[in-house]
């Protein structure tokens, strides 16, 4: 399915295709739109049909089609690593000189590389390399890729993702037409829930009130609403559990283990916003010694058994 863009992120996507340059960089917040965005753009620039309004792209040329279907052979996107040669998670975000340089991938991490899939032509119009979280491009990487944008082979499309443009080497984004997507407003975001809502096979089991405070602006947020949904319900279980007792938080705790997923933090911080700054500060202390504790490969079951004490013991002196 093509993506579909909120009619306040319209505007942008005329900008994004009008730009001439080679390289365009979206920033705000992650799951603000700007992956929606990107996408829209590359489909925009290779459609042969006839465009919507807004600019869209048809959606039933052969190379939305190849979109829609997930399976588009000029399109390759890049993503900050998250596991390392063995299967362990990474210890840290980062895009290595691996993903530029298939000689340089000695963990064999990634599939296709950028240097050799812009050697070939495109199949439509134009060939683009998507980075989503530009600011954990490696120093190799960065330059690497900061040599391609100068000179792309066969006119190819760069398009870098940033939640902080400071954190973007500054060469990256003089060469780049740069766009800010902004948040959206909660009225919007509801429209964009009952909208996604209305094309699930069946209604998605949520709150729509604490989704949208959840999201905060983000509309990628929704499109993973169920996941958002079991994060949320897992972090009320073990705030709940905090204030029950020892054992309650051990069990909670280990619930949180199993089921744990990027969404989870986030979900603890959404939860612990009704405490006292002093209360969220110790409880934020507590998960940051837990995501540290996971990026070091510490003993998960520990890790955890250690944070909800931690967590436990901030609300007690925070009391």
């Amino acid at each position: 399915m093509l993506p579909t863009l909120p009619h306040a992120h319209l505007p942008l996507l005329e900008q994004a295709t009008a730009s001439r340059g080679n390289a365009l960089l979206l920033t705000g917040a992650e799951y603000g739109g700007g992956a929606a965005l990107a996408r829209a753009a590359f489909a925009a620039l290779n459609c042969s049909g006839a465009r919507g309004m807004g600019g869209e792209a048809c959606g039933v040329c052969p190379s939305c089609r190849a979109l829609a279907a997930g399976a588009h052979p000029d399109l390759l996107e890049l993503s900050p690593r998250e596991t390392t040669s063995t299967g362990r998670t990474a210890r840290r975000k980062i895009i290595p000189i691996g993903a530029v340089l298939q000689s340089r991938d000695k963990g064999r991490d990634y599939d296709t590389h950028v240097f050799e899939f812009l050697e070939v032509r495109p199949t439509y119009r134009r060939r683009a390399v998507l980075i989503h979280g530009a600011e954990y491009l490696g120093a190799e990487a960065a330059n690497a890729l900061l040599k391609l944008m100068e000179e792309p082979p066969h006119g190819a499309l760069f398009v870098l993702l940033a939640g902080d443009v400071r954190a973007v080497m500054p060469t990256l984004v003089s060469r780049s037409t740069r766009l800010s997507v902004p948040p959206l407003d909660d009225p919007t975001m509801h429209e964009e829930l009952a909208r996604q809502v209305a094309g699930e096979s069946s209604t998605l089991d949520v709150n729509g009130q604490e989704l949208v405070a959840f999201a905060a602006g983000r509309p990628e947020v929704l499109t993973h609403a169920g996941e958002v949904a079991a994060a949320l319900s897992a972090a009320a279980s073990l705030h709940a559990a905090l204030r029950e007792g020892l054992l309650p938080t051990l069990e909670a705790a280990a619930y949180l283990e199993k089921s744990w997923t990027p969404w989870h933090a986030q979900a603890l911080r959404f939860v612990w916003r009704e405490e006292t700054p002093h209360a969220r500060a110790r409880l934020d202390t507590a998960l940051d010694a837990l995501e540290r504790a996971l990026e070091a490969y510490a003993n998960p079951g520990l890790s955890f058994m250690v944070f909800g004490l931690g967590a436990r013991a901030a609300l007690g002196e925070a009391g």
